[in-house]
């Protein structure tokens, strides 16, 4: 699940405020434009993983022209992947009942295979992770 969505930058004193005019209360700040543009790709994430995580309906990005920026402000793109954000950010392991033949149970068990490993291995390949 990849996106781009126009940020508006405004030079402060010190570093940037950033915020994404096409969501309420999604903004950040950085002490230099490197630093903003990554918390801006985090906030990013962040807001879009809980649109999606809700069923939120996602906006669609406004066309940066249209958009009305101030002396020491400017617009720039931020890109940024929810699926990497959920693999970084959302480890927390969630227990599944399942159910496999005896046989197959006690021949993984002899060769030592860890069952919880094999199963996230194989859902990562069939979705394509």
């Amino acid at each position: 699940m990849k996106y781009v969505y126009p940020a508006i930058f405004t030079k402060e004193e010190k570093g940037y405020s950033i915020l994404f005019p096409d969501f309420e209360g999604c903004f950040t700040c950085g002490d230099t434009l490197e630093d903003g543009i990554m918390m801006a790709e985090d906030v990013l994430a962040f807001t879009l993983y809980a649109y999606e995580r809700d069923n939120k309906e996602i906006p669609l990005p406004s066309n940066h022209t249209q958009l009305t920026v101030a002396a020491n402000e400017f617009v720039n793109y931020i890109a940024c992947d929810t699926i990497e954000y959920r693999r970084k950010y959302n480890t927390k392991a969630v227990k599944k009942t399942l159910s496999i033949p005896e046989w197959l149970n006690e021949a993984a068990t002899r060769a030592g295979i860890n069952c919880s490993a094999v199963l996230q291995e194989a859902l990562k390949e069939k979705l394509g992770y």
